[in-house]
């Protein structure tokens, strides 16, 4: 290791830091230059990667949990060789640049996940670790070893602060995930204030008790960074490896270096000084020596080097393995088509009854034994929410190929370490819990929908028809709460052959996450209508369940167990269409022409009703329109009576047609 250059590239990548904060007014200057050793060792040293390849399937995944310190990560992107060129790093937080303000998949090469809310990046490193536990378990053979990387993530305070971080590191611990480095940036500071504020715990003592290899030191040690990194990657010993390396924020600006102010861009005034003192020639600005390009050019031809020769072992492998090769190749490539996976289900009967949440088991388990990708996880509820891959093994330390994740009671971690597995690209991850504990994993959620991952959430208990268990478990807000949340897909599904179209959209969806909306309680098969109409009708979002036999006069719109009253109440009305809507956003994705043969404007009456909150729907009934819906909480009863109570009937409907 080249130790003098790489001190000299630290210092350089603190100067890239302060003058791109310092351009634009904007931006957090502490973990860029306090961890700017953690980064020359990282990407100038440890990182096993290939800059012109940074969907590399053996690399290192570097995980940049701190998200607010974007400027260390694109400094060193565009230091070592990533297609992330000076002009953009320049144009730091300009509208449509390579750099925004925290870092986002899909926009810049070599940014591994989304991240800015603090703690989930530690948690899509969890998921990332998964999945390459799984995925080297799987696909390795005892003659050709293809995956052998690791996952590094840096975090800070505020990270491991989080709850979702403590959620998913204890997770990591019982898993195994020894193929994890977590890196602290730890230097006793937070925003407001200095970190003895609001923490006082014993953070390598913590870690070690839940289970993790610790060890403390120097971060500004090239030499102790290095051996730090090397020793775990080294030590396959079952344990995730955490690295506390304290370090000063806001390293070489002496006016704010090591406090709170250093954290922002407050030290962006002192670059000038700053800089020089850097060794950086005095005037210049976005400087990188000489030297610096050599090294790492140099180091971009040597880890090519090292990528060709893993593509001749690769290619050995496909040759010996090709089945294991091309169901690979499929993962990776995606490309799932909703109609495929429908023909891997067969038709429920005409007539009976079943809750959604038990075909939902049923028809996973169908596209289960096809699609080896899919992988499901639930927050200790496998008995509840009934998706559980019926000999998909258990995953775990000792079975790192099985396809059921035990989560615990860690919905918030469950959502970020799927995200984790989507971003990998190698697994089609689902979680299950309750939809009212929806809110629990909300922001992964949301991260899930920005970053377009195809994560598929199956939530049961979909609403006041849960009953005995009361408010505190009926969801009324929850289903329209996530429907305003941009690019994320909620389909209710109102009976077997809607939720098997639920799932095939779900599994099939390559550009952003799915929510399945699924009831406890028994649904009438609505076997009136052919399998191929609801299934057909349910994958784009809305469709005429029941055609009037009289002039049109009114639309019942209805989603999930209440489509069935809407379909009993037009019994009686031969004027009157009932349209089943079970995604919302769907529905509204389909052309003008389609949605107007299902919602003809000429028909102004129109009625919706659904057990929640009724605010979104008057887009579809209109101003003239009426909404029965559940605008309060719930109440502790019988599902059914509690139905009835708060108005969820057919009769309802029909006082409601007039």
């Amino acid at each position: 290791m080249n130790n003098a250059i790489l001190a000299k590239a630290a210092n350089e990548a603190r100067g890239l830091a302060m003058d791109a904060v310092h351009k634009c007014s904007s931006g957090h200057l502490g973990l860029p230059l306090g961890a700017a050793e953690v980064g020359a060792v990282l990407f100038g040293e440890s990182l096993q990667c290939d800059p012109a390849d940074s969907r590399w399937l053996n690399r290192d995944r570097f995980v940049l949990s701190a998200g607010h310190g974007s400027m260390f990560i694109y400094s060193w992107l565009h230091l070592s060789g990533y297609s992330l060129s000076l002009e953009e790093v320049k144009n730091f937080r300009v509208l449509h640049s390579l750099t925004p303000g925290h870092p986002e998949f899909h926009e810049t090469e070599g940014v591994e996940s989304t991240t800015g809310p603090l703690g989930q990046g530690v948690g899509n490193a969890v998921g990332y670790a998964l999945s390459g536990k799984m995925a080297a378990a799987k696909y390795n053979t005892a003659e050709h070893t293809i995956i052998d990387n690791h996952v590094i993530a840096l975090a800070g305070d505020g990270c491991l602060q989080e709850g979702v971080a403590r959620e998913a590191v204890a997770f990591a611990a019982h898993n195994g995930l020894d193929n994890l480095i977590l890196i602290f940036d730890s230097n006793d500071v937070t925003l407001d204030a200095m970190a003895k504020v609001t923490q006082s715990e014993n953070t390598h003592a913590l870690y070690e008790a839940l289970g993790w290899d610790v060890v403390t030191i120097d971060g500004h040690d090239l030499n102790a960074i290095a051996a730090a990194v090397a020793t775990a990657k080294a030590n396959n010993n079952g344990k995730p490896k955490l690295i506390i390396a304290k370090t000063i924020i806001a390293k070489g600006i002496p006016e704010v270096a090591g406090t709170a102010k250093g954290h922002g861009e407050g030290g962006a005034k002192f670059t000038d000084a700053a800089k020089a003192a850097l060794g950086i020639p005095e005037g210049t600005h976005f400087y990188v020596s000489d030297d610096v390009r050599a090294y790492f050019a140099d180091l971009k031809a040597k880890r090519a080097a090292a990528h060709t020769a893993w593509q001749q072992t690769f290619n050995a492998w496909a040759g010996a393995n090709p089945a294991l090769a091309a169901e690979l190749s499929a993962a990776r490539t995606g490309g799932l088509k909703a109609e495929d996976l429908l023909k891997l289900v067969p038709e429920y009967p005409a007539e009976g009854k079943s809750a959604t949440r038990n075909c939902g088991g049923e028809i996973l388990n169908h596209l289960a034994k096809s699609v080896p990708q899919i992988i499901t996880g639930s927050a200790d509820l496998f008995g509840s929410t009934k998706n559980y891959i019926k000999d998909g093994g258990d995953f775990s330390a000792a079975n790192p190929t099985g396809r059921n994740i035990w989560f615990g009671i860690r919905e918030h971690a469950m959502g970020a370490i799927c995200n984790g597995i989507a971003y990998d690209g190698l697994f089609l991850a689902s979680g299950a819990t309750f939809l009212v504990f929806a809110d629990y994993c909300r922001p992964s959620i949301r991260l899930a929908a920005l970053a377009k991952l195809p994560v598929t959430y199956i939530f049961t208990h979909d609403s006041v028809g849960v009953g005995e268990d009361g408010p505190t478990h009926q969801p009324v807000e929850t289903v329209s709460g996530l429907r305003v949340i941009p690019n994320l897909d909620v389909i209710r599904p109102a009976d077997a052959e809607e939720t098997a179209a639920a799932f095939a959209a779900a599994f099939s969806r390559a550009d952003g996450p799915t929510l399945l909306s699924l009831s406890r309680q028994d649904l009438p098969l609505l076997g009136f209508a052919s399998a191929a109409t609801r299934r057909e009708g349910t994958l784009k979002g809305g469709y005429v369940l029941v055609k009037e036999s009289a002039p049109l006069t009114a639309i019942v719109l209805a989603t999930g167990s209440e489509v069935q009253w809407a379909v009993e109440a037009a019994k009686a009305n031969p004027g009157v269409r009932v349209v089943s809507l079970p995604c919302f956003e769907r529905f509204d994705r389909q052309s003008a022409e389609y949605r107007e043969s299902v919602l003809p404007a000429a028909c102004t009456k129109r009625i919706a009703i659904e057990a929640g909150v009724s605010g979104l729907w008057w887009k579809y009934v209109g101003t003239q329109g009426t909404i029965l819906g559940i605008d309060r909480f719930g109440i502790s009863a019988p599902g059914n009576t509690v139905m009835k109570e708060l108005g969820m009937t057919a009769e309802a409907v029909t006082a409601a047609l007039g």
